[in-house]
């Protein structure tokens, strides 16, 4: 399925004193899963509200299956399904009127559409008589989706969507937007979860309005530029600082009860390294050499202003 279904010019959005989007531009082909990762902040909702005719840019063009975002809105949000972070269905609704409420402004029933949705809507059948307000999390997030695939869109804009539901359904979240992309329908997806960026095809990391990079996940961990150690020790708040003190530390980042510690270095002494940290009195110390994820690479773009023109980085880590 060829061609472009998003296309992004020289985008900029401010509110007051704030850039929450900075001269971003990018192309999306129909049919794709794209995925803007970032924290709180970085733009991600600016961006997806523009995107579906919500908000209005300050300066550059968009246009969503060909058609201009501000020209022709009504017609992008006929092609168009959107689910924004927060659950924004009708509570006082069961979760059966909330979709044929949905089906009728869009001119369309559920009976027409449902092969589209029942994968989906099957899950929440048998509480079909239930007010969308008493749903669980992952319930509301089934019902939500629903509501915004029942007319047809060609476009699927989600934002967070599984901001807040537990890990089991974020899981079967993603399995569901996997068969959605498999009928071809175009899909971007908004999360502050690094983990969801293996999930795409091709993701835009974002930070305060810009966009650091844009590649498939395995590209962007194969361009990650450093040697990476996990080091594990009891006293991890001391580990931390007494890590960056070391000859060749580039930066040093905890993850959960490890430090993630990057080197400029090609060859590590690990002895070396291990004995470092026993002179401090450090125990049960434990050094391996991992793989970057995509939380890695992010930290590591955050905090390296980009090459004009971006220039990959060769080079991996040999530990001794």
């Amino acid at each position: 399925m060829p061609g472009t279904s998003v296309s992004v010019q020289h985008l900029t959005k401010r509110y007051g004193e704030t850039v929450a989007l900075d001269d971003i531009s990018f192309d999306i082909a129909r049919g794709e899963l794209f995925g803007f990762i970032g924290p709180d902040g970085a733009g991600k909702t600016t961006l997806i509200r523009i995107l579906t005719t919500l908000l209005l840019a300050d300066t550059g063009t968009c246009s969503v299956e060909g058609f201009d975002v501000v020209k022709n809105y009504r017609k992008i949000r006929k092609i168009s399904g959107y689910m924004p972070g927060k659950f924004s269905l009708y509570p006082d609704l069961t979760v059966a009127e909330n979709l044929k409420f949905f089906a009728t402004i869009f001119g369309t029933t559920i009976e027409e559409n449902y092969d589209l949705v029942r994968d989906i809507y099957q899950q929440i059948e048998p509480f079909k008589n239930r007010k969308a307000g008493k749903l669980s999390g992952g319930m509301k997030q089934k019902l939500a989706l629903s509501c915004a695939m029942i007319h047809k869109p060609e476009v699927l804009f989600l934002d967070e969507p599984t901001t807040g539901v537990d890990a089991v359904s974020r899981l079967e979240f993603w399995d569901m937007l996997k068969r959605l992309k498999a009928s071809g329908i175009t899909i971007l997806v908004s999360t502050p979860y690094m983990d969801e960026a293996g999930m795409c095809d091709r993701v835009a990391l974002m930070q305060n309005g810009r966009i650091m990079t844009i590649s498939s996940p395995q590209q962007v961990i194969r361009n990650y530029p450093l040697s990476l150690l996990s080091v594990k020790a009891g006293d991890i708040y001391n580990l931390l600082g007494e890590l960056r003190e070391y000859p060749g530390v580039h930066s040093v980042y905890a993850f959960g009860q490890s430090a993630h510690v990057a080197f400029t270095g090609r060859i590590i002494e690990r002895e070396t390294l291990l004995g470092f940290l026993r002179d401090k009195k450090h125990e049960s110390v434990e050094v391996e050499p991992i793989t970057a994820t995509i939380e890695d690479c992010f930290m590591e773009l955050m905090n390296t202003p980009p090459p004009a023109p971006p220039q990959k980085r060769e080079g991996s880590a040999t530990v001794a």
